[in-house]
This record gives structure tokens, sequence and C-alpha cells, in this order.
């Protein structure tokens, strides 16, 4: 058992009869009144996000993860098909367990959380930034520079996401996969 002192981002943990993921928290130490935590938890079954407050030194039953290598292969009706680097077996994971699965390439390098007890796959970590071709996008309107204009765009993934003006198709981006957003062009 834990406490509510060793609640980190990413830590798995047993509550109300499910595995959640802690996606964000907060320690709050008002000055009046006892201390607690404030947590936003994401459900590693449903995908559910709640938020829960724990008050300060609430026990918490952590679940012990590892996190084994894949490689994404395709994607078909059962769901995404990955081969472990290591062991080449090959497992289907359905997309309610992955957070932004259109920005998943092929032959991708993707972690996989697997409750080490019971030897089952938690969620899909995706790397943090990957780089991606623009395969269409319009012509951005040439005047209306004077903040931040972005135009829509489609990468080789399917996904739609926001670019500056000045991105073309074939450019290569790098795109922060937690939420879809242009971080630069690249060379």
């Amino acid at each position: 058992m834990a406490s509510t002192s060793d609640i980190k981002n990413g830590l798995c943990m047993h509550h109300n009869h499910d595995i959640f993921k802690v996606i964000e928290f907060l320690h709050v130490k008002p000055g009046k009144g006892p201390a607690f935590v404030r947590t936003k938890l994401k459900s590693l079954t449903n995908g559910k996000v709640l938020d829960n407050t724990f008050p300060a030194g609430h026990k918490i039953d952590v679940v012990r993860v590892e996190r084994r290598t894949f490689q994404f292969l395709y994607k078909d009706d059962g769901g995404f098909h990955f081969m472990n680097n290591e062991t080449y077996d090959q497992i289907a994971i359905q997309e309610k367990l992955i957070d932004n699965p259109l920005f998943i390439k092929e032959g991708a390098q993707i972690e996989i959380l697997y409750d080490a007890d019971k030897d089952n796959p938690l969620s899909v970590e995706l790397p943090q930034y990957e780089v991606f071709e623009i395969k269409q996008t319009d012509p951005g309107a040439k005047g209306n520079t004077a903040t931040n204009a972005t135009k829509p765009a489609t990468i080789e993934t399917g996904a739609e996401i926001k670019v500056p003006i000045f991105i073309n198709e074939g450019d290569k981006v790098k795109i922060d996969t937690a939420n879809g957003n242009y971080v630069e062009r690249v060379k």
C-alpha cells in the first residue's frame, strides 16, 4: 500500500473496483483545514476520465506495471496489431486502450503497459513526439498573419491537424501525439 504522497503522473492504481492511471495531480495545502490531493484519473478499462480528491495520507492500492516495447504492424477489424520486439509474438489491442490511435505510424516503436500480476495489457503509450508527412492541405489565406494563423492539414495516417500557413503538402512536421498539436517543421 502506498499513500497520497506517492501519487505522480503515470501511476496506476486500483480505485472503485477498476484500474486507473493518474493523468494530473495537485497537492493542495489550504490555509484552513487539512491538506488533500486533487487528481484526474483515467480508467484503463473503459477510457473514462474522472476527477477525484484524496485526503492527505489516504492509502492507495498501486498496480505494479511493466513497460514492454512493441512495434506497430497494422490495423484491421480485430484491432491494432503489435509485435513484441524480443519474442516476436503478436498481439491485438482494442482501440479503446490507445489514447490517440490516429497518431500511430506503421513500424513505430510503442510501449505497452502490462499488469505485472495478471500479465494483461492495460494501455498503449505513444512516443511524445512523432514526425509525419503532410498529405493534403489547403493554401493558406494571405494577409491574416497578424496572429498565429493556422490551416487544416491531413497527415499520412489520416488524422487532421492544424498547421501554420507556410506548411505545404509533402513537408514533414513534428506532432505532439498527446494532443495533436503542431510542434515544428522537420527538414
